[in-house]
């Protein structure tokens, strides 16, 4: 019997360090599988939101605006055609309905000027962003949606 207990006892070792070698093995491949499927990305979990941008809506406001200008040394006028743009329907939709008071909120506001004030670059695009806060401002005034993105000079000509 005992050289049955020597040749158990010599062989424990070798089957601890099999079973340690087998663990860590199993270990290892477990920790390299979990971050190669955690680089890649599975259908089933929540898709990161799109920033798809809708197409451009632009509305004319026709016919062209007429202003007389501010100045006193002499009658001078602005005559220009403004597009409005946006890329939400509805608020398409409201421009249509209420351009009469669009145009006349921008008359009232063109008029404001001298052919002085507008010459310079820096000066028109001041008056655009005005003029988009202008129809801004009334669409919210009349509950409408009121999401204008820019005011378009297609011709802008004082005299």
């Amino acid at each position: 019997m005992p050289a049955k207990t020597q040749s158990t006892s010599s062989k424990m070792p070798w089957i601890i360090v099999a079973v340690l070698v087998i663990g860590m093995a199993a270990g290892g491949g477990w920790l390299w599988y979990s971050k190669a499927t955690a680089a890649e990305p599975t259908g089933d979990g929540p898709t990161p939101p799109t920033t798809e941008r809708k197409p451009a809506i632009y509305f004319a406001l026709e016919p062209s605006f007429v202003v007389n200008l501010i100045d006193t040394d002499s009658v001078r006028y602005l005559q220009t055609d403004v597009q409005l743009m946006t890329r939400d329907d509805a608020t398409a939709k409201a421009l249509e309905s209420h351009a009469p008071a669009v145009r006349n909120r921008l008359l009232l506001l063109f008029g404001q000027h001298s052919a002085e004030q507008l010459a310079l670059r820096s000066a028109k695009e001041r008056l655009q962003d005005k003029s988009r806060d202008e129809v801004r401002a009334l669409l919210e005034s009349e509950g409408a949606p009121s999401k204008v993105d820019a005011v378009y000079f297609t011709s802008f000509v004082t005299q």
